[in-house]
């Protein structure tokens, strides 16, 4: 089994510190931010970064449905917290799958902001391996990206 990594990036007109507080609430706005391939959303724990525990399923194809029981976490030494500005990282995993996905929100300049999002998990072997690791980075891009829309539409206001 080979590692699958997929990442997606952006430059929000929005500081570092509100991208991040926005992306961080899984109470209120996060469900806002998910495109339709995102259903069955709760919280069942916390719901504020650190420490919250957050469902949902992710129709990543037409068959292929992944239920997700994700763990988020804020490490702390990442970039943005060692800088002592505001951003950081939220790395959520998922207790049903080997995938993890981190975010992580740095400023990009005057009251703008780069939001990477890096999703990997422990791919299939043989020839279907190989179709994952193909395809499946592109897909969950472009599910990125429109998510990535959503949460510049919201801290642009």
């Amino acid at each position: 089994m080979a590692q699958v990594e997929a990442t997606t990036e952006r430059v929000i007109a929005a500081d570092a510190e509100t991208v991040f507080d926005t992306l961080a609430d899984y109470k209120d706005t996060r469900a806002k931010l998910l495109p339709g391939h995102f259903s069955e959303y709760q919280v069942r724990e916390g719901g504020d970064g650190e420490g919250t525990l957050v469902h949902w399923k992710l129709q990543a194809t037409s068959k292929r449905v992944r239920d997700c029981l994700l763990e988020v976490t804020e490490p702390t030494g990442g970039p943005a917290h060692a800088a002592g500005y505001g951003g950081g990282q939220l790395v959520e995993k998922d207790r049903n799958s080997s995938m993890v996905t981190t975010w992580t929100v740095t400023p990009a300049g005057e009251g703008r902001s780069r939001v990477v999002v890096t999703t990997v998990w422990d791919g299939a072997g043989g020839i279907g391996g190989f179709f994952e690791r193909t395809f499946a980075p592109k897909g969950l891009g472009r599910i990125y990206d429109q998510l990535l829309a959503k949460l510049a539409a919201e801290v642009e206001k």
